[in-house]
This record gives C-alpha cells, structure tokens and sequence, in this order.
C-alpha cells in the first residue's frame, strides 16, 4: 500500500528541467561586479562602501579636529587675547552712598560708563553671600557650575539641537564662568572669533581662580536693570536690605533678572506696560529649579511660589534731596583721595547733616524768599487797570517796547488779556506783542505755594487789566504765538553750624536747589555790608585803645573824596559809645574807627577769624565793600562765639565707618576780646537794627547787613551753640527793591529758623579777665552815686581798660557844661 502511494506521488511531481545557460557578458565587464536583477549586490561590495566610507568620515573628522585644533591653537597665541589674570585685582566701578548724620541715604556718587548709564555697584565679599543666594543663581543661570571646568558641552550640543529645532536661538549654553569672560575680558559682539576666544579663557579662567573667586566676580558684576550692579546693589535697590537679608523668594526673583535686565525690572514694578507676571513666572522657574537640583525642598519652593512679591516702591525716600551735600562730599574725597579714586572708592560717606535742621533752613528760607516776592508783587499783578483801560494800557506799553519786540533777559511789564484755567495759561499783551504765561510749572510753584494742598487757578490769580512783570521764555504756547515767564525772584542761602565742632549741620544754597546747580552757600560772592563791621571793632578792641564804652563822634566827613552817610536816615548823631554804633550799625563811626587801625589790619584780621576771601584794603571795607560768601561769613563770626578760636567748617564725619578728623582749632583772638565783641553784638538784638530776634527771648548775639542798593541783606546769629548765618539777594546782584533790609529781610528767617530750633536760653561763657563796670550811658565814663537808673548801664571791658573817670553827677557844672562869657541887655 505505501509502495503503491508512493509510485503514485512520483508520478504527480513533474521532472526538473535542466536551466538553460546564461548568455555571456559583453567584452570588457566582469560578470562577479554584475548585480543581478531583484537581488542584493555581493557581500564584498558593502564591505569595499562601508570602508571607503568610514576613510572619508574619518579622515573629515580628523581634518575637522585638525582645524578647530588650529584655530584654537592659533586664537590661543593671539597676542592682544585679554589678560584674565588681571581679574585676581578686582576694583571695579562702585557707587559712593552720601550719607545724613542719621545714617539715610541722600546722595550717591555713581560714575558714568557712557551717556547713558552710570553703574551703581557696591561689592560685597563672597563670604557674605548666603549660600541659598548662591544656588539660586547657578539654578537660574549654570545647574553644572560646581562640575564643569568652564564649558559646559552637553549643554551647548543641548542648545544646538534645541536651537535647530525651533528654527531660530531659544537657548544659550554660556556657562557663568563665559559669563564672567564676556563681561570683564571680551564684548558681546556675536563672532566666531569671539566665542572661541570666550572657551579659551573660560578654561584659563577655571584653572587660575576657584569657583568660589569665579563667583564672587558674577555676582558683584552682573547687571540688575535700573542702573543697579551687583547683588548687594540690587538687594538694596529692590527690596531696601542688605545680601544677608535675602530670603530664597526674593533670591529667586534677582537671580530671575539677569536674563533681561530692564524688562525683568520694569515687569517688577509694572512699568512701561509690562506685567509683573512676567518677572513671577521667571521666579517660579528658578524656584523649581531649585527643587529639582536639591537646594530647596517642595514646601518651601511653594510657600514662595505662592507669595506675592513685595518690592520697595522707594529704597532711598531722601536721594538727591541735599544735593549741595553731595557735591561737597565729593569735593572732600577728591582733596583726600583724589579725582581718580572716584570710581572705584563705594561705601559710604556720613556727612554732618542734620536732616531736621535742614528741613527746618529750607521751609524759613523759601517762607523769607516768598514775602519777599509779595512785597514787591513778583509772580503777582503789580497793579491794574479798568477791562475798558485796556487797549489804552497796551498802546503805552508799545511805545515802549522794542521795534524788533522784546529782547532775552530784559523785564517788561505786560497786560493780561485772557486767563484759561483749563490749559493753566494767562495771554498777556506786552504792547502789540502777544504772549502766552504758562502757569503751574515747578518756576510757577514758588508763586502759588499750596495751601491745605490746594494751589490756586489760574482764574483765582489774574484777571484781565492786571499788569505784570515778565521776561521772554523759550518753549511751546497753547494761546499765543509766543511765550513769556516770570522774571527771576530773589534767592538766598542759609548756613547753620555748631560753634564748638564747626560741623555744618544744614546748608541751603537757594530757593529750589537743582542737583549739581548753584549752591548760594559756598558759590555766591557777595558784599556783606554792616554785618562786617564786627571785624572792625573787633580789631578796635583788641588795639588796647578802643572800649564798648569809648565815644567817637558820628558826624560827616570826607575821606579821600568820598563822603559816607549812615545808611538808615543819613542824620548823624555826634558822639556815641562803640556799643551803641555796633547796634545801630552807624557808618561813620565804623569808618573813623577804620581809618584810625588802617584798613589793611581789619583786613588781616578778618582773614584770621576765618574769611578766606581777599579784602580789599580800602576805606570802604568798614561798610563792608570786599565780597564774601554766606558759609565763611557764618564761620568767621561763629570764631567770636568760639572765644576767638576759629577752624576750618566740617561737612564730612566719617568714611566707610572711619571718622574724620576734627577740625584743627587756632586761637586767633584772645578769649577776653571775642567775648566782649559777642557781647557787644547782644546788642544789636536787644536794643539796634536785629530787635525783631528779641522777641525769641534769649541771649542771641547778631550783626545785620545791608550793602549798596539793597543788592544783599544779610543775618548772622550766634548762641554759644550754633552760628546761623541768612543772606538774600538776586543772582544778577540787581537791588531787591525799596525798604528790604538785613533787619527786615533776613532776621525774620532767623527767627523763624531758632523758633522750630526751640533752643533753651543759655548765656555765653565769660572768660577771664573780663570784668564790668557801671557806666554813663552818655560819656562811656563810670556812672556818678545818684544817678538815674535810665542813664546807667552795666558794661564788659577787657581787663584794666574799664574806665577811672566819674562822669559828671546830674546838675553838676563841668567843662562842658559850663556857661561862659558875659550877658548884656
């Protein structure tokens, strides 16, 4: 059976066919190279691919290593290649903080890098960074810092693929250690030859200094946005602390900053329309990292993330509000350390400002400055006219206007025409010549100061018919072709400072003082008039021949070809005692006094209590002709104060913690002389030309000034603690205008000045060899027994020159009062 299945299956199955020969290749081929069709190509031909193929890659590779070898064999030897070395002296630019007597910041000095931008920077040691700032930082900017060795490659294959994929550069992969290389060696121009030479100094870098040093120099060099450098800058600029204080919320948020400095910030307080969301996102992003690098645990991170962030809307409330002490301040550092350690000094400088005393200077002085400019209508309608007066007014002001209009700098008077409170304009008509007076301006405060808060409208200022004085401004107008101002008011300056210690405890250089602008105090040479003459009988007490009690006559007389007259009334007195002239600043008496001790002694003297300026050695200087300026007219008269030891003023008390020096006392006036001059000067408040300071009630010694024209009016006040000195004048030395007096003017500003001093009534220190006499109000001579309490009065002399000489008793007949010759009908 299985045979018979057998013979069966073979004959089912057909015979094989013998396969028919392939036909020969044509001539020049080689059958064992032939492919043949729908098949693989012979083993050895994928081998003979695969090893030309591997020849040709590696051989690219090894021409590709060979270049890049080059190029950084060859940048490498680039002579002008940076110095990284000079990284181990690390000074760079810092901000200088300047400092009130109560340690807040008023001013900075920071330096300009370009026109732009100044960096404000202040370094911090490395070992006063808190570690969690640290992390914060290298999660923000470099996971890897503590490994790499300058380069991070994975990092920048990872930001290759990552850029190739976006079409466009989405990441960077500079290491903070490039960073470092990038901002202090090289630029940030974007060439291949400086991104090589930024991988060479970046391992260079790493091998000179540690990670530690690497990031000492990041972090006290990167830049914050709004001017700020540095971490100890930015700490103090966004959240009012120091580094030390930083919590890991607010280290996320300046580590998130770095990458875009000025968005990141404005984002910080909303500015320039970019939301603050932006800045928290950035500060998640690093808090997360922190997390993810094991620096910070889930439940801390989220305590952050959910917290808002509170930065401080005004780190230094009281910048730039004392710019006079800010340039002072440099002026010290520059006569100590020189123009060029500016840039690179920081910490701090405390000067000797009272913050109260010169809030206290400014309010008196702007309250003086600002009854000054009432009581002669400045900012104000001077008069008025009738609304039907009008064109007459304007046809009287063209005849005397200028053919070409109104020339710069010249005042003219000018009639209002219309007031617009919507735009704060007031149209005036200088004669034909129409003109816009912008209103509300900062110039325009000084006019309409607020009361209660409210300033006035326009409207409740000026109607039309009122006529006013202005000058031509520059500048746009919404009403009139062309646009007009106030003209310049008065300005003034007021010193105060510590008699003792000769600390300057608050200085006001004007009004309104513009940063890095005029400062009155120091700048303005101007003429003292009769608060100089102190000097003068000072060097008449001091000469041995003169008293507080000696008579000298006050009557014309011609010096030199110039007849001086007594300021006040120009009536003359004939003779008075040396106190009384004192008070009543009576010229004559100065002048004959001058003209018997010589100008040139008053002089030298002067010189000596402190004036520093150059005196003319004329007549004329007994009235106060030579120029001066308030601080060291304030200063030489605080000498008397001092028992006749005078010293340079001091503005500065100490340097990055250091105080300065005091400074050097000089005993120029013997104790007994300064004494009795100060007392002398007591009367100039009590009883002559300053008696509204009277009414403080305490022992205040004083000298008025009043010089030519009432160009400047001067006060210099003296208690045994303090010298204030007040001057007030315009800028172009014209006169301030009828009645303003030393008296009138600059006492009131004193006053109110001691009154919010409230300074307790403390009497000047007599020194030895002073005594006091009871003396004849009339003659100087000792008072007669029996004489009216109203004749008498108790006077200081210098030790054995009082008087010996009794003046005549009441109805007593002398010499001068006897009746001679014979009597007829």
């Amino acid at each position: 059976m299985w045979a018979q299945q057998q013979k069966q299956t073979q004959a089912a199955t057909p015979k094989a066919t013998k396969a028919p020969r392939a036909p020969k290749p044509p001539k020049g081929t080689n059958p064992k190279l032939q492919k043949p069709a729908g098949g693989k190509p012979p083993r050895k031909l994928w081998l003979t691919i695969l090893k030309w193929s591997l020849i040709v890659g590696l051989s690219g590779l090894v021409l590709m290593i060979s270049t890049v070898a080059f190029v950084f064999w060859m940048y490498a030897r680039d002579p002008n290649l940076p110095d990284y070395k000079k990284l181990g002296d690390y000074h760079p630019k810092q901000v200088t903080k300047i400092l009130d007597a109560n340690d807040r910041v008023i001013g900075e000095l920071p330096v300009a890098t370009d026109k732009h931008r100044v960096e404000r920077r202040t370094v911090v040691p490395y070992e006063k960074i808190p570690p969690h700032v640290i992390d914060a930082f290298i999660a923000a900017e470099d996971n890897s810092f503590w490994e790499h060795s300058g380069i991070d490659y994975w990092g920048m294959f990872r930001a290759f693929i990552a850029n190739i994929r976006a079409g466009e550069s989405t990441q960077g992969a500079s290491t903070i250690t490039q960073q470092i290389v990038k901002t202090l060696l090289l630029t940030n121009q974007k060439t291949f030859k400086r991104k090589i030479q930024e991988i060479i100094l970046a391992r260079r870098l790493e091998k000179a200094f540690s990670k530690q040093e690497i990031m000492h120099l990041y972090l006290n060099q990167i830049y914050f946005g709004q001017g700020r450098y540095g971490i100890q800058e930015a700490a103090r600029y966004f959240f009012g602390k120091d580094v030390g204080q930083l919590n890991s919320g607010e280290a996320a948020v300046l580590a998130a900053l770095p990458k875009s400095p000025e968005p990141f910030s404005d984002a910080l307080y909303g500015r320039d329309g970019k939301s603050p969301q932006r800045i928290k996102e950035r500060q998640i992003y690093v808090l997360n990292q922190l997390v993810s690098i094991g620096k910070l645990s889930q439940q801390e991170a989220q305590k952050w993330i959910d917290a808002p962030i509170q930065v401080v809307k005004d780190p230094y409330p009281l910048l730039n509000s004392a710019p006079e002490w800010v340039r002072l301040a440099q002026q010290e550092l520059v006569a100590e350390r020189g123009e060029a350690a500016l840039d690179t000094l920081g910490g701090t400088i405390r000067t000797t400002l009272d913050p109260s005393l010169q809030d206290i200077a400014e309010h008196a002085l702007q309250t003086g400055l600002r009854a000054v400019d009432k009581r002669h209508a400045i900012g104000r309608p001077r008069r008025s006219v009738k609304p039907d007066a009008i064109a007459t007014e304007t046809a009287k002001l063209e005849k005397r206007l200028p053919k070409g209009g109104p020339k710069a700098k010249e005042v003219y008077d000018a009639v209002v025409t219309e007031v617009i409170d919507a735009d704060n304009e007031v149209v005036v008509d200088l004669g034909g010549w129409k003109a816009a007076l912008a209103l509300g301006t900062h110039e325009d405060a000084r006019f309409n100061p607020p009361v209660d808060g409210v300033t006035k409208r326009p409207s409740e200022r000026f109607k039309p018919g009122d006529v006013v004085e202005v000058v031509v401004a520059k500048g746009a107008a919404k009403h009139a072709e062309h646009r007009v101002a106030f003209p310049p008011a008065p300005e003034g300056a007021v010193v105060i400072l510590e008699v003792k210690t000769r600390k300057v405890r608050a200085m006001v250089g004007g009004y309104a003082t513009a940063k890095l602008g005029i400062n009155r105090a120091i700048d303005a040479h101007r003429q003292p008039g009769s608060s100089f003459k102190p000097f003068v009988y000072a060097a008449a007490i001091d000469s041995g021949r003169y008293t507080p009690a000696s008579t000298v006559n006050d009557a014309p007389e011609v010096f030199d070809l110039w007849k001086p007259k007594n300021y006040e009334s120009g009536k003359f007195e004939g003779p008075v005692l040396l106190r009384h002239a004192l008070a009543k600043s009576i010229n004559t008496v100065a002048i004959r006094v001058t003209y018997d001790l010589k100008p040139a002694t008053i002089a030298a003297l002067a010189n000596k209590l402190g004036i520093g300026s150059k005196l003319p050695e004329e007549m004329s200087l007994a009235l106060g002709s030579g120029e001066v300026t308030p601080l060291e007219m304030t200063n030489a008269l605080a000498t008397f104060a001092a028992g006749g030891k005078t010293a340079k003023p001091r503005f500065v008390d100490a340097i990055d913690g250091k105080a300065t020096p005091p400074s050097t006392e000089e005993q120029v006036l013997r104790p007994e002389v300064a004494y009795v001059v100060t007392d002398m000067m007591r009367s100039v408040v009590t009883e002559g030309t300053a008696n509204k300071a009277a009414k403080l009630k305490i022992p205040i010694a004083g000298k008025t000034g009043t010089s030519n024209d009432a160009r400047d009016v001067w006060f210099v006040g003296l208690t045994p603690d303090y010298a204030i000195g007040v001057w007030v004048g315009y800028d172009d030395n014209h006169s301030l205008g009828k009645g303003e007096t030393g008296g009138g003017t600059a006492v009131p500003i004193f006053v109110e000045i001691m009154t919010a001093m409230a300074q307790p009534a403390k009497a000047f220190v007599k020194p030895a060899h002073v005594v006091e006499a009871t003396i004849d109000r009339a003659s100087g001579l000792l008072a007669p027994d029996g004489a009216p309490k109203a004749s008498m009065r108790t006077e200081v002399f210098v030790e054995g020159s009082a008087p010996t000489e009794y003046a005549a008793a009441p109805g007593e007949v002398t010499e001068d009062t006897a009746v001679t010759g014979e009597y007829t009908d």
